[in-house]
């Protein structure tokens, strides 16, 4: 394994950085001591910043040898926010927010960054032309922060040719990275669909419209949709997971609500679910005398990996840890709003190994070390070798000829 030896040394103190905003949590659009604190290391390292875009996000500046003259640039992509959840966790560094914690590692994305963003700081290391930018962005939980650093004029204030990502992976081993071509996650998007029928007595359902059985029959029907309208070869999934309904074991109720998520890697896929689920939806309900409101709201599209950098990215892994320990990225069904970037630059989203959770400090919570898991705690070890990938990555990018 080949590490930067100036990132190697200072590991310890981003580990206590990252130690740091892992018991300061934040939520989406709140993360305002955290951009604080990586605003603060940034300005003590001389790197210039922008602060603001999608409300807390950062921007640093890191120009090469010619000052940014050639007009070249790439960006490199941390998230910083924190999950609505409670951690089961009891070391030192456990979230002392109630109801708030790191549980999907971003605040290691954070310090990965940050080491790169401190090696990037000496002027010796800036043996390059161009521009990288660091970008600190907000609100990947559910909130669309992607979204809104772009709608804030991310690319238009700083105009960069691609941009990349990289996130944690609890079950590959550390020292590993995974990355492929194409569709890596998928889009996310909720659904709410009530059944709007005519209550009665439950001794005498002939009076009324039960929306129940409507219900019933809908769920069914929103499978075949998955088994029958949509080619076999094209990945989806619509999930129903929750349902509401009635408040007294003799009444038959008025109206059955149900919600859910549907999961793809094309748009081509999430037009077809969504208008099959609204057919399904208005015609079960006018075969039952109900009647149907279909809501379906779009989230965050697929993740998307341009093939080029998709191969340039495994090619500066391959540098660092070797090829046996670059992997074939497998799609997940998870979502991730660095989509929007990829819609809008080429780049690639990558996976880093976080292990299996032997890193765990005493004190950890008995449950695994998964992200989303109250369990959980980012493996510091990684700090090195995720801050090397990116000053690799960053550096071998600009020195490609220009297209």
């Amino acid at each position: 394994m080949k590490l930067i030896d100036s990132i190697a040394t200072q590991a310890a103190a981003l580990a206590a950085v990252r130690r740091d905003i892992h018991a300061h949590p934040e939520l989406c659009f709140e993360e305002v001591r955290t951009a604080d604190v990586i605003a603060a290391k940034l300005t003590e390292w001389g790197i210039p910043i922008h602060r603001g875009l999608g409300q807390t996000g950062v921007v640093g500046i890191v120009h090469g040898r010619d000052g940014g003259a050639c007009g070249r640039a790439v960006g490199l992509r941390a998230d910083i926010d924190a999950l609505p959840m409670q951690e089961f966790n009891t070391f030192e560094h456990a979230s002392r927010h109630a109801g708030k914690m790191h549980a999907c590692g971003h605040d290691g994305h954070v310090a990965m960054l940050l080491a790169a963003a401190q090696h990037f700081a000496r002027e010796e290391n800036r043996d390059f032309d161009g521009t990288v930018y660091l970008i600190f962005q907000p609100a990947e939980e559910g909130g669309g922060g992607a979204r809104e650093m772009i709608r804030d004029g991310l690319f238009e204030q700083f105009p960069m040719q691609a941009v990349f990502g990289m996130h944690n992976w609890p079950g590959m081993p550390a020292g590993t990275f995974a990355v492929s071509p194409g569709p890596v996650m998928a889009s996310s998007n909720e659904f709410k669909i009530t059944i709007r029928g005519k209550g009665a007595h439950g001794a005498m359902p002939h009076l009324g419209v039960d929306p129940v059985p409507v219900a019933c029959q809908m769920v069914q029907a929103f499978q075949t949709i998955i088994s029958r309208n949509k080619k076999p070869v094209d990945a989806g999934v619509i999930s129903v997971t929750m349902i509401h309904a009635g408040e007294a074991t003799n009444v038959v109720p008025d109206w059955c609500e149900l919600q859910g998520t549907v999961r793809t890697f094309s748009v081509e896929v999430l037009d077809l679910i969504e208008q099959r689920m609204r057919q399904v939806a208005e015609h079960t309900c006018a075969a039952f005398e109900a009647q149907c409101d279909f809501e379906f709201v779009r989230n965050y599209p697929p993740t998307i990996n341009s093939p080029a950098e998709a191969g340039f990215a495994a090619r500066v892994m391959a540098g660092i840890v070797g090829e046996d320990n670059v992997r074939a990225q497998e799609p997940t069904m998870g979502a991730e709003d660095f989509a929007y970037m990829l819609q809008a630059k080429p780049g690639a989203y990558v996976f880093i190994g976080n292990g299996e959770g032997d890193h765990r400090a005493m004190g950890h919570g008995g449950g695994p070390c998964t992200l989303h898991n109250p369990s959980y705690d980012f493996n510091d070890e990684l700090i090195p070798l995720g801050g090397s990938y990116w000053v690799e990555l960053a550096r071998k990018w600009l020195a490609q000829p220009a297209t």
